[in-house]
């Protein structure tokens, strides 16, 4: 993995885990073949590993993520 890339999809995701399970879930749909999820959202792949793949579509807004709230935090405060 390019660090550069990681550097650049950390401005965009601040949370490391989440940044990591994003890219893992792209990832796997990228290596799983056969279907539309598992194609390359950008042009140029030539030279790149599925992870800077990956990263490259999140930096360039291709993918993104949503944060989902649990039930508790939807609750008001008493």
């Amino acid at each position: 993995m390019n660090s550069e890339l990681i550097k650049e999809a950390s401005e965009k995701v601040s949370n490391p885990n989440v940044l990591i399970n994003t890219i893992s879930r792209r990832v796997r749909q990228l290596s799983a073949g056969g279907g539309g999820a598992s194609r390359p959202l950008i042009e140029d792949t030539a030279g790149l590993g599925i992870a800077d793949i990956a990263l490259l579509e999140l930096i360039q807004d291709k993918i993104t993520w949503e944060r989902i709230e649990d039930e508790e935090e939807k609750k008001p405060a008493i």
